[in-house]
């Protein structure tokens, strides 16, 4: 995975290439895979402090996140996607790592599809209230507090 480029952008800051292929890849995974048609635009990324941070291989996008602020000075991670053919190598983690580099010592929080939880675990996340159906997807919201250190 040497050929992987990260980037890092506010959304006034994006071109309109990179919009394009981060909602395409946003499409592709959450509406069209998972079979789920959702209002995907939802005002958020305009947001002036959200961060959009994705991997690059070949010049396509790979691997996205994005980090939101939210009130109190946390911060919250959504819309994890990994394209299909770079599933499995580890790539979501590794953005995750550099994600939670870039917020640093802040409480974080994440709505986890539930099947995920044991990898969120992993980056020092933990269950925080009861499961939901988000979209017809089963969810856990999870945070890591600044405090808590990665499970190992």
């Amino acid at each position: 995975m040497s050929d992987l480029t990260l980037r890092r952008a506010r959304f006034a800051q994006l071109t309109s290439a990179d919009l394009y292929e981060i909602l395409r890849l946003r499409v592709d995974v959450f509406v069209v895979e998972q079979d789920c048609p959702y209002p995907e635009l939802d005002g958020r990324d305009t947001e002036p402090d959200t961060v959009h941070l994705w991997y690059e291989r070949g010049g396509a996008i790979a691997s996205y996140l994005r980090i939101l602020a939210e009130p109190g000075g946390a911060a919250r991670i959504g819309r994890v996607c990994t394209t299909a053919d770079a599933r499995g190598g580890g790539l979501a983690g590794r953005l995750l790592d550099q994600a939670l580099v870039a917020i640093g010592p802040r409480t974080v929080a994440l709505s986890a599809q539930s099947h995920l939880t044991g990898f969120y675990a992993r980056y020092g996340f933990r269950p925080d209230g009861a499961s939901f159906l988000e979209d017809g997807i089963p969810h856990t919201p999870m945070v890591r507090s600044h405090e808590q250190p990665p499970a190992t």
